[in-house]
Parts: structure tokens; sequence; C-alpha cells
């Protein structure tokens, strides 16, 4: 394997690190696992708010230790044991936190769950997972007396957070406690958050947290600072604007779609957002020219371009404000502990795959050696994206796995053109982004008919039937019908290019 390691250089804070045997770089002095940093705020900040849900309830840290032990506790009377997986199938809010952390104090495996998913879906990940309880919506939170609080070790697996894969088979990122603690840490130094006990943090939390951004870097962040969590279980811009300086918000990180949507709305001129002190954003390619009115709408805040998969516990890399308007169409530089490299890069353009080792790396899939296996080679996680490295700056230039970014969900081609090509009327089937202002790309299915099909009927039909089988956000809102067979190269594989320079999209009736 032919490889470009890079040089290591990135301008993080870097003390307190030593080199395991493995060659990997670790923390000195981390909490062993999750539950000690959450009793630790407990019984040092019990008073202080520790989430609020907008319309609804809000929890001090005291409460949330309380009401989760409860919770735990309820989860054991039903059966739950440790190492059980438990599903939790809840929108952001007081009850997913309290469900999250009730199933860690239980000793349980917690598998945060999409909740646009299609039954069949969810039903192949709690298959997957042998979920041993679901938490759904509707239905009330176990409850019992608490017990014997669990002490995980640092490598025992926290949680399981699903991620399609090519094949469009969902693969289950098994999170430990280590990586979740890693992360934390290296989100606390990339954005340069104080430490100081006086100084108050508390974020907006915009994007779901069944994502790793909205619970890793966001909520997990703050809980280890003891700081407030507002979540919004919906996303709205003028409750976001309103949140601001209701809550005194410091802490913004979101997908570039909700900032387009919040610098568009008329609301902005006339809101107070001085308390702002960090932006950051991910999950989607930014504009340059989007990153330059951030700054100018939030003048106080340094911003930051956050890089990252479910399997690198979320942060991958980090472009800090000093890069931000030099260099903003690059994700940035390894974090402290991080190592990137590129396999096989280019001798003319310098692309290949960006390869990323460090102890925020998952521990695998679950139940899956063959595609852990594939994925996880020699410690070092093959990303499927295609980046050049320069001076230690990753800039990721292709997806390799032809994943389309909806506003910061992720929608793998394979997984749809498999659901589209069981359509009767559908002979050849092939998905790609097109481009959108908004969302950024939206899905595209490039459509060739059966013989003695009517075009306008595949289209009409196409809709409902892709929503009897995907997600919404899975599902295309442009469909182009061709009368010829799908470009293909030598080796039989569809060229994609061709098909997203091309014109004539419909837009499906929605």
């Amino acid at each position: 394997m032919s490889t470009e390691q890079t040089t290591g250089e990135h301008p993080f804070d870097t003390s307190g690190i030593e080199v395991g045997a493995d060659g990997i770089r670790r923390y000195t002095g981390l909490p062993v696992n999750l539950v000690r940093v959450l009793f630790a705020q407990a019984a040092t900040r019990g008073e202080r708010t520790a989430i609020v849900e907008l319309g609804g309830g809000q929890l001090t840290y005291s409460e949330l230790w309380q009401r989760a032990m409860r919770i735990a506790g309820g989860l054991r009377e039903s059966g739950v044991q440790t190492g059980d997986r438990v599903a939790v199938q809840l929108p952001n809010g007081v009850d997913w936190v309290l469900a999250f952390w009730g199933a860690l104090l239980a000793g349980a495996i917690v598998v945060p769950m999409n909740t646009r998913l299609a039954p069949a879906e969810a039903d192949f990940i709690l298959g997957d997972c042998g979920a041993a309880y679901v938490v759904r919506p509707g239905e009330p939170l176990p409850d019992g007396e608490p017990g014997e609080l669990p002490d995980p070790a640092h490598t025992d697996v926290a949680a399981l957070f699903y991620t399609s894969g090519t094949t469009g088979r969902p693969k289950g990122a098994m999170t430990t406690h280590e990586n979740f603690l890693s992360n934390v840490e290296s989100v606390i130094r990339c954005r340069e958050l104080s430490r100081d006990p006086a100084v108050r943090h508390a974020t907006l939390i915009s994007v779901p947290l069944f994502h790793v951004t909205g619970c890793n870097s966001q909520f997990l962040g703050q809980i280890a600072l003891g700081g407030t969590s507002v979540l919004m279980p919906r996303f709205d811009a003028t409750a976001f604007l309103d949140a601001i300086p209701r809550y005194g918000i410091t802490l913004l990180t979101s997908v570039p779609t909700i900032y387009e949507l919040v610098l568009r709305h008329p609301a902005l001129a006339t809101t107070d957002v001085s308390t702002v002190r960090t932006l950051s954003y991910g999950g989607a390619p930014i504009a340059p020219e989007l990153v330059h009115r951030l700054r100018t709408a939030f003048p106080n805040a340094r911003l930051g371009n956050g890089f990252g998969l479910s399997e690198t516990s979320a942060l991958a890399t980090f472009l800090p404000h000093e890069y931000a308007g030099t260099h903003a169409d690059a994700v940035g530089f390894a974090p402290p502990l991080n190592d990137v490299r590129l396999d096989q890069p280019d001798a003319v353009t310098g692309v290949g795959e960006l390869l990323v080792r460090g102890p925020n790396v998952v521990a695998g899939y679950w139940g899956d050696p063959v595609r852990t296996a594939e994925t996880f080679v020699d410690g070092w996680l093959h990303t499927g994206d295609l980046a050049t490295l320069t001076d230690g700056i990753v800039r990721i230039v292709d997806r390799a796995k032809d994943m389309i970014n909806r506003g910061g969900e992720n929608v793998y081609s394979v997984e749809v053109e498999n659901a589209l090509a069981e359509h009767p009327d559908v002979l050849e089937v092939a998905v790609v982004g097109v481009p959108d202002p908004v969302m950024g790309e939206k899905v595209g299915a490039v459509v060739l008919p059966k013989p003695g099909t009517q075009p306008d009927q595949l289209v009409a039909s196409l809709s409902s039937f892709a929503h009897e089988r995907l997600a919404d956000f899975k599902c295309p809102q442009f469909v182009r019908v061709i009368d010829g067979p799908l470009p293909r190269n030598a080796g039989g594989k569809v060229l994609k290019n061709p098909l997203r320079d091309a014109a004539g999209w419909v837009a499906v009736p929605r």
C-alpha cells in the first residue's frame, strides 16, 4: 500500500499527551468513562442547568443524574443486563437525554436511532444490534429503584451509531468510552473553550442528537464543561435566533444549510448575538462566501470548520479561526491526538484517500468482521473520502463512495438505487447529487424505463414508491428519464460524472 503520512503539523494544544506502544497518542488524565463525568458534574455543579428543551422542560445536573438513575433501575427491572443494547427512537429533547444516560447508568450500550428512518430501515437496525429494549415516542420512560452504579472500562463499548454503507446495509460503529472522551477533549482544545469553572458555556443544538456532531461534540462536550445544552426538537430559524439572547448562547455548531437559512432570516438584523463566542460548521461543504457572511453576522465569534465521521466519533480534522478566511475551502488540521495520511496519492494532483488514526477511531462495526477488516487496516481508518494534504491542511475534493450530502444528512446512492431498482417499470437507475443553493445537494435519480413505460407516469409513481421504502430525506427530489443505457466504463461500472453534469432534471411532486 503506497501511502503519504502527514508531518503532524497543527496549531492545537498538545500538552499532557503520551504515545502508546501502538503508536497512538492519548491524553493523560482522562476520566475512565462517561458515567464518572456525569457523576462529577452532579456532585459539584448539581444546581447548574444542564438541559433545556425549547418548548419543553429543563434539568439541572442533579435532576439529570437522579432521573437517569431511576431510568437505569427501570431498565434493569425490565431485564436489561450489562452490555445489552438499548435503542433510543426519540427526537431531540429532555427524554432523549434521560434515555441516553439511563441506558449508560444501567451498564447498557446506547443505540441512538435516526427518527426519520422508514419502518423497514429501523427494523433492520433493531434486529442487527439485537436491541433488548426500545425507547419509543409516546411511551413512558422506564422507572425503577436506582441500583448499583456501573464503572465501565475505558475500552468498553458505550454506543452504536449506525451509518449507511455503499452496499446500502447500515453499519453500527462501536464507540467506546475512550472514543467519546478523546473526542470531547479534542473538541475543547480545537475550539479553545475555557475550562475556568466561573465561565458559563451554553450551546444551541440544532442538529439531531442521533448524529455524532450533536451528541458527541456538542452535548457531551457541554457535559464535560458543566455547561448548558439547549435542544431544538426541530429546526426553526425564528426559534434559533430567539434562543440566542434568551439563553445566552455562547457556542453554535451546525451545518451550512441551517446557517444559510438563519442568515436569510429578517430577524437576524435585530437579534443580539453578542454572547456567541464560538461558531463551528461542518457536515457538508461550505462556500467561502458563506464563511465571510458568518464572520460579519457573528463578529464576536471564533469560527471553525469541523470534519468527521461516525467512525471517528465526530472530529477527524478542524480548521481554526485564524485559517477560516484564507483556507475556507479546507477542513483543517488533524486534532492533537490524530494522525492523517493519504492512501495512494496521485503523482500529479496529490489526491488520495484520507486515512485517520487515533484513540477516537471506533472499535469497528458491530457484528461485521468482514467490513471491519476492510475499513480499519493496521490501525488506520479508511474514510472513503478523497483529499489533498498540504502543510498539514486537509482538503476534501470528492467522495469515493458516491455519497450525497443533503443539508448535512448523508445519503448513499447505492442504497437509493437498490430501492428504486425494485420499481416494476425501472430498467436501470443511477443516483447522484443535484446542486442546490440551500441544501448543498439534493437527491437525483437518472432512470432508464422498461419498454412501453410512459415517462410522465414513471416520474409520478417513483415518489410514492420511494417513500414506502426510504426515509424522506433519501427520496429523489429530481428525476431524469433517459432513452438509452447508462454510461459505463470498460469494466461495466456506471460513470456518474456525465450524469451529474447533464441537464434536464424534472422536479418530483412531493
